[in-house]
């Protein structure tokens, strides 16, 4: 089977380091969700503003391989347990295909673009390809009494969070909030743990660097 892509989503994030492990971990976090020109027809979005969440389906660009691993090392279990790729999120899989529950906050028309949908709590890198979009449905999509497996508790991974003032006066204000909540969820992989590294994360056109101790994060320089 061939699959086309039908849009792309623009993101804040033009590497994989510090983006949330998971969609909706940080709701500060936004997207413009743009068609290919073949898909730019707006009858095909008819009724998408009745829906608050979508599905996406899109593919980890950046992981292509031409092998695959039964196996793979979950940070979240330390980077040293072994689990069936199956039982993972893990982007290095037989086809690197990812799926985002994303809230959708606006659906605007574009003279140049067609329509464009702005989404939140988004987990992706810019210009990420998306396959397919739909419509997240409660009734049938929520399963409060599923079990997570490893990942059954959700780690809040609050880490509190130090930006002097003058050092946040460099991040454009409408994406202060967003950058603060990427922090907090600790970006870091679990198994590193040294406090004197200094971390570099690259978010919305800037350089932020930081140091974490325990349970504070420092950030020391965005420019």
């Amino acid at each position: 089977m061939e699959i086309e892509i039908i849009a792309r989503i623009r993101t804040d994030f033009p590497e994989k380091f510090g983006i949330p492990r998971q969609s909706g971990l940080v709701p500060e976090l936004t997207g413009t969700i743009i068609f290919e020109k073949k898909y730019r027809n707006p009858d095909a979005l008819r009724g998408i503003c009745d829906f608050s969440h979508l599905w996406l389906i899109w593919e980890f660009s950046r992981a292509r391989r031409d092998t695959w691993s039964a196996t793979v090392r979950p940070p979240r279990l330390g980077g040293n347990t072994r689990v069936g790729v199956f039982a993972t999120r893990s982007p290095f899989r037989p086809n690197p295909l990812g799926l985002s529950c994303v809230r959708l906050e606006k659906v605007t028309e574009d003279a140049e673009l067609g329509t464009v949908l702005t989404v939140s709590g988004v987990d992706m890198l810019d210009g990420t390809p998306i396959y397919d979009i739909k419509p997240y449905i409660p009734y049938a999509d929520c399963r409060p009494e599923a079990r997570g497996g490893f990942a059954q508790e959700h780690r809040e991974d609050a880490l509190a969070v130090e930006i002097a003032p003058e050092i946040l006066e460099n991040m454009p204000p409408e994406k202060r909030e967003a950058l603060i909540g990427i922090l907090s969820k600790d970006p870091r992989p679990s198994y590193q743990e040294d406090p004197a590294r200094i971390y570099g994360l690259e978010f919305a056109g800037k350089n932020v660097r930081f140091q974490v101790a325990g349970e504070r994060l420092k950030v020391l320089e965005i420019k």
